[in-house]
């Protein structure tokens, strides 16, 4: 009788999924896309607002997008991948077409900048932001790259994808998303420390700021459903990649970065140029100046092997088992067992759906030196235990990188409200089980509010301290201790349908986060990192890194930053909090 009942909760979870993976493809293709009114913002804006929305447009006339340009602002401004993002309405939008229209710009707004921050100091008041950058919009965090009423820099022009002769470096433009990348690079057999998302754009995660996705909305009647699929493969992103047990971490693979200055000036940031800038860049947010494009090693690289394993949701326990055996490979002493460092992940997602009062999970595995027999496992993941999970099907194959990364990003919806939260564990098999305990608390608050369209998903994926030793240095701190522990990246990624939940969503995420910190603060199984990509809005990634290295990216602000336009006139992304460190 119990096997007859899990057979059915099984088949019923099967067939809910092929209908959501229907309706996802289907409807939206019927449905128009609901985008926000911007048509008044020219009346609601401040005149400080209006006039330097004119100077810049009488100095970059083709590179401005005013209001009154309808279908331009609105279009620009529903590229955002969470709604939040969408509601925060610029003032104006600078779209640059080269470095140099954006040194133009930048001039302008430090000038403005300086004359707004001796008149805030003649009142004793705080200097207010000024502009946002946005490579895209992929962060859950209004605000973070828009602003209400201000300047809006999009990067969007700056999207070369360009290898070098001797196959050893690509130079790629921040406004180009990974998919933009891989695509080139299949043909010609390469493949760089990137994305595992194909919309996910390359600023954010080189820089671990944020990025974007084009935005298409799903009506909120049918997305319920749809979300079945799109929230299990709804990974963050960030700077860690298929390749990073390999290579280390996207950001320690950067060779050089463009980038212009506060002084609006252009400057290379290499190992032998501007050194300290190089390395403050590898981690340090937009703190410094505007990244237009970056230089990257890239390597050889066929086909990957790589998917997806469907489970229904009884399977936990052996989920979390698998995921912990296998992460402790990469530190075992037993010398019968041996870490594949072409092996990523696992990336274990546990999602509950609110509507439906449907739980399920999805593990995405993935191995860079595919099999010779597509059939076959890779002897890594066929000696592992998620090979005899139960499963409701896999989509694991050997594929295209291409295709490994439209298949974490295409069921992940854009157009949601959306938030996240994060915190890193050591793989301590019962922390992680505690972690999970802590997404299924909050399913029995989430039930008794009964949020529209809400999923709600725990993401548990490795961190190897040794990755971030591979590569060139950088300031996250993961080195620091010379500890080789495996540690765990544990987030939620939370969607929503509307805006009067949001504070009930960031408060059950925030109680999530903070009941698995103190468990694991008493099991003495907590890490200090916090991964910038994940973290919710409240969190202090920087002070995660270290004191050593957090005066680092101070001293490194001050020299090239020494007003403090980043800090204070640039809104978005995590700050690193100048004034405290002076107190």
């Amino acid at each position: 009788m119990a096997f007859q009942l899990l057979a059915i909760s099984a088949i019923t979870t099967l067939l809910l999924i092929f209908a959501s993976n229907y309706i996802i493809h289907h409807v939206r293709s019927l449905r128009g896309t609901k985008r926000p009114d911007h048509l008044d913002l020219a009346s609601n804006s401040t005149e400080s607002a209006v006039l330097l929305s004119n100077r810049l447009a009488s100095a970059l006339p083709d590179s401005i997008i005013l209001p009154d340009d309808a279908a331009a602002f609105e279009q620009s401004m529903n590229s955002y991948w969470a709604q939040q993002e969408c509601e925060v309405t610029p003032a104006c939008i600078v779209r640059p077409y080269d470095v140099q229209q954006l040194c133009t710009a930048v001039h302008i707004l430090k000038s403005e900048y300086d004359e707004r921050a001796k008149k805030a100091s003649r009142e004793n008041k705080k200097v207010g932001g000024l502009f946002a950058i946005r490579s895209g919009g992929h962060s859950p965090v209004a605000g973070a790259a828009s602003i209400q009423d201000g300047v809006l820099i999009d990067l969007s022009h700056f999207h070369e994808v360009t290898p070098s002769e001797d196959r050893s470096s690509v130079v790629i433009g921040v406004g180009a998303k990974w998919v933009d990348v891989s695509r080139i690079l299949d043909e010609q057999g390469l493949a760089v420390t990137g994305g595992r998302a194909s919309a996910v754009g390359v600023g954010g995660l080189t820089l671990e700021v944020e990025k974007p996705t084009s935005r298409r909305k799903v009506p909120s009647d049918f997305y319920t459903l749809a979300s079945t699929v799109s929230a299990l493969t709804n990974t963050p992103k960030g700077g860690l990649s298929f390749f990073s047990p390999r290579f280390g971490l996207v950001c320690s693979n950067i060779i050089s970065y463009e980038v212009v200055l506060a002084s609006g000036c252009v400057a290379t940031a290499s190992a032998t140029t501007n050194p300290d800038l190089w390395r403050a860049l590898k981690g340090g947010s937009n703190s410094f100046g505007i990244v237009t494009r970056i230089t990257t090693r890239s390597f050889p690289c066929a086909k990957i092997w790589s998917g997806f394993l469907y489970t229904p949701a009884f399977q936990a326990p052996k989920v979390l088992a698998a995921f912990h055996e296998f992460v402790s490979r990469a530190n075992s002493d037993d010398p019968r067992i041996s870490y594949d460092n072409q092996a990523a992940g696992p990336i274990a997602c546990f999602t509950y759906l609110q509507q439906l009062g449907v739980q399920a999970i999805a593990v995405n595995l993935v191995h860079t030196n595919a099999p010779e027999n597509g059939g076959e496992w890779p002897a890594c993941w066929e000696t592992s235990s998620f090979r005899s999970i139960w499963r409701l099907w896999s989509t694991c194959k050997v594929r295209t990188l291409t295709s490994a990364t439209d298949e974490l990003n295409g069921l992940n919806s854009p157009g949601r409200r959306q938030a996240f939260g994060t915190t890193t564990i050591k793989n301590d098999r019962a922390t992680l089980f505690t972690a999970h305990g802590a997404y299924q608390d909050a399913i029995a608050t989430i039930r008794r509010k009964n949020v529209n369209g809400m999923s709600w998903t725990l993401v548990l994926q490795p961190l190897l301290p040794e990755w971030s030793r591979k590569g060139d240095p950088n300031p996250l701190g993961l080195q620091d201790d010379g500890a080789d522990e495996p540690l765990v990246v544990v987030s939620f990624t939370v969607n929503w349908a509307e805006r009067r939940d949001d504070e009930f969503v960031a408060a059950t995420t925030r109680h999530a986060v903070e009941q698995i910190e103190a468990a694991a603060a008493a099991k003495k199984t907590g890490h200090r990192y916090r991964y910038l990509n994940y973290c919710g809005d409240w969190q202090k990634p920087f002070e995660g890194y270290g004191e050593e290295n957090l005066r680092f990216l101070r001293e490194v602000g001050r020299k090239y930053d020494p007003g403090g336009l980043f800090q204070k006139g640039c809104v978005g992304g995590f700050k690193l909090d100048m004034m405290s460190s002076e107190a």
